[in-house]
């Protein structure tokens, strides 16, 4: 019985330990009176949090490490990665966090902040560490990263790290409020060109559109059963100079078949912008080839 408790008050220090490490690096930003979400402190003069959680404008309130109070303007955010970077009056640095590698039933603490600043804590398991993903926005997420583990809507923006203090990334609510890290390698390549730019380029084919169902008759010669039908074209955009209509059902995206929109959004990263895109359509009862040179999306 010694034995035993003295093994789990060694793991409660060590938990607790974390919890102060983590205290320098998280805060607390004010959405209104009554709300806050959580923030990391990425360099001394930059915090990032989840972009989803964060109104349209551009200046907050933190609650800095400490309890002391600051302005912090949106320096850039991107809908795509789920990243948002605030400018924040430049704090003594903490100690850098090293990256983590995210491994399957793994322990995992995640980390937020009360109104005040105070740090929280919540324990789990990494419950999958998969290969990297497109977002249906055309974000590349590094890897696939799921907690089991429940934290409140305060909480999501802070950093997630693992027994030995290695941070895994940033928490955030993915579909059907499964809570999700955005690797440590995804943000830091994202902060830096949010910080300089405000936003992240990505390719555009200015439609929108919709799955459906390859009609019977092509769906032999498609090799495929469903598709992506163009419901709306932005007047100017890439696919109205290409001369898609709209009812076009797009079967491949450069000879790769495209049944979700996650598919195509894939191909439309930053590197993308400028290239020509090899488009195969169904239309009116015949299946066409279009050349669509992709461009910047227009900044929001």
């Amino acid at each position: 019985m010694t034995d035993q408790t003295d093994f789990l008050t060694q793991i409660s220090a060590a938990l607790a330990a974390r919890a102060r490490s983590a205290r320098s690096s998280v805060v607390a930003i004010q959405l209104s009176e009554q709300r806050h979400v959580s923030g990391t402190l990425w360099r001394p003069d930059a915090v990032v949090t989840t972009e989803q959680a964060l109104p349209r404008r551009q200046e907050f309130q933190i609650a800095l490490p400490g309890g002391s109070r600051a302005a912090a303007r949106v320096a850039g955010r991107d809908p795509a990665t789920n990243i948002a970077v605030l400018r924040i009056p430049e704090q003594a640095a903490s100690p850098p966090m090293s990256i983590a590698q995210a491994e399957t039933g793994a322990l995992a603490l995640a980390f937020g902040a009360d109104g005040s600043g105070e740090v929280t804590a919540r324990l789990g398991i990494v419950n999958l560490a998969g290969p990297e993903w497109h977002s249906t926005a055309g974000g590349r997420i590094d890897r696939r990263i799921v907690l089991d583990i429940r934290i409140g809507r305060e909480e999501e923006g802070g950093p997630v790290l693992d027994c030995e203090g290695a941070c895994l990334g940033m928490s955030t609510f993915g579909p059907r409020g499964k809570v999700l890290v955005i690797p440590s390698q995804t943000v830091d390549r994202i902060a830096p060109t949010l910080l300089k730019e405000g936003r992240i380029p990505r390719g555009w084919l200015g439609v929108a559109l919709q799955p459906v169902a390859v009609p019977e008759p092509f769906q032999g010669q498609a090799g495929q059963a469903s598709g992506l039908m163009v419901m709306s074209i932005a007047d100017g955009g890439p696919a109205a100079k290409a001369g898609i209509m709209a009812g076009d059902i797009v079967l491949a995206l450069n000879g790769t078949p495209v049944r979700k929109l996650r598919r195509t959004a894939s191909h439309l990263g930053s590197e993308s912008i400028g290239r020509n895109a090899d488009l195969q359509v169904i239309r009116a009862g015949s299946v066409l080839s279009l050349q669509v040179t992709i461009e910047a999306r227009p900044a929001e």
